[in-house]
């Protein structure tokens, strides 16, 4: 059994006057029957043994021999009596706990929902709204918990196992429990726990056998439930760290950090890093990409960078994005606040001469602010191969504009000393190219700016050390004043190239990334992520902004915020951003995001126009079936009754007694038959115009299902037969009476048509999880898989051997009635042949104390 403490009621922790709040404790299970009420009390002997005041305020023991015998011995507080739709209803009596005030109470079922109406009991709707009235009145409490009625599972649960979970309970509720500790039995534990009849009555085991309790969903569950106290046990230990200012990495468990640049290696180091991470057992794989600040990366692929994201999350991890303008510390503060023990990256890309001009890259600056962190440089086959990443605001970077200057000045002073101890074996000329090599040199590294500098230090130089007079700045020879002019110039002129080539390539590396950028946009929309939400929250991520918000209609220039960006996203939108200062170079990209701003509003507003218009169509299409099936369906049994009162009245014919009876049994079923379908076609327009008036109240099937057999008035001459299975068993439905046996009505009698004479229809009930489902099952043809959802279509007689039969309304009418009282209608393979038509209604039995 897993236990973790959490944190102290608000009230406690926030140092308010008043008495002590509760202490909560929580039994989580991962499904009914691992013994969570069993550990509770168990729980509540120990706490008595040591002469605490224990009450047991409410416990369900579900008529368990062994939970019922364990109740023995302890305090145990009589339930209130609720009255709730002719049935009567066993709940926690608050007002007589919160007047008794023990120290320790004991509450069953933290998520389940209080009968409506309930006075000094259920003042709450739900169970755990009154535990907080308990805790508040200073009062510790146990309860118990099963994991599929955590909110935050209860959907996924629920598309595991095929129950949907109704009665649910906040994560943060349970978060703050002092105590959670889990009750943990293995699948095939359970599993004969439940046959050996120790959960569920004996009716009930082979259906939860069947189905909620499959070994699969029992392992799913247990996970779900182990990995949610995981998460956790990990918020309290990262509230520990903080509350007691530890920032060194603990290594509780493997956290692998890798770092993308949306570059090719990406995909290398990730499977690098998942293969770490899963080298120990509970590893979490964490993908972090940085974008700076400053807006638009060039070099980085956004297609990538999709690509990448999702490899990460196929292998089991989580993708991140996060802004930084210095990149090797945003890595190494997001794998701190992560707890990471590893991170990964990808060696430089960056050729020699690269990091010899700009210094120490990223991978290294990493390893120097790491501290307790490992770090990996994992070689690819782009290391090496790469280009500098072009500065967006500058032409260089701030470290060679600082050193370019500094170089200017330096280099032509050591090289005149070099030149110097070679002074007679290079004539003047030698001397000067040699100096326009520095020149050039001091160019590559600072622009066109230090290579003036460098030229004039150069110029100055040579006309003092190497042109006669040495040793004084003046020329004696015509010649070397034309020959220091032309080298000046020449300087100049080559510093000039050099540095517009390096301005060229870096504009060609920024259009490469705005059309890199504008590319993964445009594929974005192509795959469809083209919401109004996604896109902004792209153009917030691409150029490093605060917010961006969307305004309906045009914004004038002074309505704004101060600090907000105002941008044209169409005719009736417009794009807000706040933060940085955009150059102009970057509003034309914010431009294009604009513009599919304003195409996704453009579409939002036109979906939203056919969304009111479909009603319309659909409205349409209704009436056109409706208008063809009248034009036979109604007309036959109306010529029918027709007929026979035309014969009754005629006075040419002598009718006898019996001929007088038989005609009018022919007008009776005519009209009996022409009332069904009037009666169809009233409700299916109720339903569709949400005007049906329900009346649900508890009802046993073993009453609703004869009703609905005897309106069928079934020929079993003609060999149609029901076999009806034992009733008694199943619980209770909440349902409207009147409507499932119209629904029950539809069902058998299809399933008669479509059986042959010596088949009979199978119609069985069972419980499961709070739901009773109905089965018709008949041994007809069946229908096709891809056909099945096409049944329950509107005047649709798929496959019907009789077109005349009606107008195809009954599955229809039958799925909208079984919805409206809350349940679902969807067809099944019957073993062996045919259709089976399952009705799953929620279940309204009394709990086992009721009074």
């Amino acid at each position: 059994m897993a236990v973790v403490e959490g944190t102290l009621p608000a009230d406690r922790a926030a140092g308010r006057p008043g008495p002590r709040p509760g202490r909560l404790k929580v039994f989580l299970g991962a499904a009914p029957g691992v013994g969570k009420t069993y550990r509770m009390l168990d729980e509540a002997h120990r706490r008595v043994s040591r002469g605490t005041d224990v009450v047991a305020g409410f416990v369900d023991c579900r008529r368990r021999p062994h939970t019922e015998a364990r109740l023995r011995g302890l305090e145990v507080l009589p339930p209130a009596g609720v009255e709730y739709r002719a049935g009567r209803y066993a709940e926690p009596d608050l007002e007589a706990l919160l007047a008794r005030r023990p120290q320790v109470v004991l509450i069953d079922e933290l998520a389940h929902t209080n009968v409506p109406g309930a006075e000094g009991a259920g003042r709450n709707a739900k169970r755990w709204q009154d535990v907080e009235v308990i805790l508040a009145a200073g009062i510790d409490v146990l309860t118990t918990l099963n994991v599929q009625h955590l909110a935050s599972l209860s959907d996924v649960v629920g598309k595991i196992t095929g129950v949907p979970q109704r009665e649910t309970v906040p994560d943060e509720f349970v978060r703050r429990a002092h105590e959670i500790e889990l009750v943990d039995i293995p699948p095939e534990g359970l599993r004969r726990r439940m046959a050996h009849g120790n959960i569920y009555p004996p009716e009930r085991i082979d259906a939860s056998l069947a189905h909620y309790f499959r070994q699969g969903n029992l392992i799913a569950l247990r996970e779900l439930a182990l990995l949610w106290l995981a998460g956790r046990v990990d918020e309290a230990l990262q509230r520990y760290r903080s509350d007691h200012g530890i920032g060194g990495v603990w290594e509780t468990r493997e956290r692998v950090v890798v770092a993308l640049t949306g570059g090719p290696e990406g995909d290398t180091l990730i499977r690098r890093a998942a293969r770490i991470a899963g080298r120990s057992a509970g590893g979490e794989l964490l993908a972090v990409h940085v974008t700076r600040s400053d807006g638009l990366a060039a070099g980085v692929s956004h297609a990538a960078l999709a690509a990448q994201r999702a490899l990460v999350e196929g292998l089991g991890g989580s993708y991140h994005q996060i802004v930084g303008d210095e990149v090797p510390t945003a890595l190494v503060d997001f794998a701190t606040a992560e707890n990471a023990t590893q991170l990964v990256l990808g060696t430089s890309r960056r050729g020699r001469l690269d990091r010899f001009l700009t210094g120490r890259g990223i991978g290294e600056t990493v390893v120097e602010l790491s501290a307790d962190i490992d770090v990996h440089m994992v070689t690819h086959e782009r290391a090496g191969r790469g280009r500098l990443l072009p500065s967006r605001r500058r032409t260089l970077p701030p470290s060679r504009l600082v050193a370019g200057p500094i170089a200017a000045l330096l280099l032509p002073v050591l090289f005149s000393l070099v030149l110097d101890r070679m002074r007679g074996s290079l004539n003047l000329t030698s001397e000067a190219l040699l100096f326009l090599v520095v020149v050039v040199g001091v160019a590559c590294i600072g622009g066109v700016t230090s290579a003036l500098i460098a030229a004039l230090t150069a110029a100055l130089l040579l006309n003092y050390w190497f042109m006669p007079p040495i040793g004084a700045f003046n020329m004696s020879e015509p010649d070397s004043v034309l020959a220091l002019v032309v080298f000046a110039g020449v300087a100049a002129i080559v510093a000039a190239v050099v540095d517009r080539s390096l301005r060229l390539s870096r504009r060609a590396a920024r259009a490469t990334g705005e059309a890199e950028t504008l590319s993964s946009l445009a594929g974005s929309i192509v795959r469809g992520d083209a919401t109004i939400p996604a896109l902004l929250e792209r153009t917030k991520e691409t150029f490093g902004m605060e917010s961006v918000e969307l305004a309906s209609g045009p914004v004038g220039a002074g309505s704004g915020p101060a600090a907000a960006l105002v941008v044209a996203a169409g005719p009736e939108a417009t794009l807000v951003l706040r933060g940085r200062p955009l150059p102009s170079s970057d509003r034309r990209v914010l431009a294009a995001f604009a513009a599919h701003v304003g195409a996704a509003v453009e579409k939002a507003r036109l979906a939203e126009v056919a969304a009111e218009v479909e009603p319309m169509k659909a409205a349409d299409r209704l009436r056109t079936a409706l208008l063809r099936a009248v034009s036979h369906d109604l007309r036959t049994p109306l010529a029918g009754a027709l007929a026979a009162v035309n014969s009754l009245r005629s006075t040419e014919v002598e009718f006898s007694a019996e001929d007088r009876a038989e005609l009018l049994a022919s007008a009776e079923a005519s009209l009996l038959r022409l009332h069904r379908l009037v009666e169809n076609l009233l409700d299916l327009s109720r339903l569709q115009a949400g005007a049906l008036t329900l009346e649900l109240r508890p009802a046993a099937l073993e009453e609703v299902l004869p009703a609905a057999l005897d309106s069928l008035d079934l020929d079993t001459t003609a060999g149609a037969r029901v076999d009806v299975q034992p009733l008694e068993a199943a619980p209770a439905v909440l349902v409207d009476p009147p409507l499932l046996e119209r629904v029950l009505a539809n069902l058998v009698g299809n399933a008669v048509r479509h059986s042959p004479g010596d088949r009979p229809v199978l119609v069985s009930a069972s419980a499961l999880a709070g739901r009773v489902e109905v089965r018709v099952a008949d041994r007809g043809p069946g229908i096709d898989a891809a056909d099945r959802e096409r049944v329950f279509e509107p005047f649709q007689r798929l496959g019907d051997r009789d077109n005349t039969a009606g107008l195809g309304l009954g599955l229809a009418l039958s799925r909208g009635l079984t919805e409206a009282m809350g349940g679902t209608l969807s067809p099944e393979d019957t073993p062996g042949g045919g259709l089976t038509m399952v009705v799953s209604l929620p279940a309204a039995e009394p709990l086992p104390q009721q009074l």
